[in-house]
């Protein structure tokens, strides 16, 4: 079964999706999936947080469609990536190489060929124009050789991984979820090698200090408690049960998280 997934910032209010999987139906009959269209508006690094720990779930074979670009119009370039036996399309702004560090054995094309793009291209809607015909013909076994040439120099986006310093785990904010947990950086495994579940622990997060225990999962402390667990992506969590974390600690992405340990 052939598989299309879109993710954009485009919401969908507008007819900006309707538009790309119009496209897409024109062209394959793959079945289109969408991951999100809530991206938070030109947040390349939030976009690229949902397709690294989304993609992987997805058949082998899967084309994804990205498109959080504020760069459309401009000299910037398409790209498709091949990794892990998925293919990912969208603007070369960083957004798609998380996940292919992530899946490995990556290669990276620029997007050349107009034979495999719509006729009539706008300067503003490069999702609809180029990226969505593109996928769908690679979908249709259209040989990514083809639409462009490889390519060894691309914007990047690094996430980085928590290490330990001295007596402590130290990783940033990466993503904060709809329900205002605050997910690091920093891996279930470096965190399981030095704190035990049930443990009580002291983290700081920008400049606040906090005390919580580290839990299996959000249900084993009280309503409006703070805690600490491993999330479904297998990274370090600081939430509030039935709370938002991240508003009460006004945290964003970026923000230093240390967790201490003897």
């Amino acid at each position: 079964m052939k598989v299309i997934t879109f993710l954009s910032d485009f919401g969908l209010k507008d007819g900006y999706v309707a538009q790309m999987k119009g496209v897409a139906s024109e062209i394959s009959d793959a079945k289109l999936i969408d991951i999100t269209h809530e991206i938070s508006p030109q947040n390349v690094f939030e976009g690229a947080y949902i397709l690294r720990t989304s993609v992987p779930y997805f058949p082998k074979g899967t084309v994804h469609i990205a498109v959080v670009d504020p760069g459309v119009g401009t000299q910037r370039r398409g790209i498709v990536v091949t990794a892990g036996k998925h293919i990912l399309v969208g603007p070369d702004n960083g957004l798609l190489l998380p996940v292919a560090h992530y899946l490995g054995n990556y290669t990276v094309y620029e997007i050349e060929n107009k034979k495999y793009m719509l006729s009539h291209l706008s300067n503003t809607f490069h999702g609809r124009d180029i990226f969505t015909p593109i996928a769908s013909h690679i979908s249709n076994g259209v040989s990514i050789e083809d639409i462009g040439t490889k390519i060894n120099s691309y914007n990047d986006i690094d996430f980085g991984k928590g290490e330990i310093k001295g007596t402590a785990i130290v990783g940033k904010v990466i993503h904060i979820d709809r329900f205002g947990n605050i997910i690091t950086n920093i891996s279930g495994d470096l965190v399981l090698k030095n704190i035990s579940f049930n443990d009580d622990i002291l983290f700081s997060i920008g400049n606040k200090s906090v005390k919580a225990v580290f839990v299996v999962s959000y249900g084993y402390k009280k309503k409006d408690m703070f805690l600490a667990t491993l999330g479904s992506n297998n990274f370090f969590e600081i939430a509030i049960n039935q709370g938002n974390a991240a508003e009460s600690l006004s945290v964003k992405p970026g923000s230093i998280v240390k967790i201490f340990v003897n």
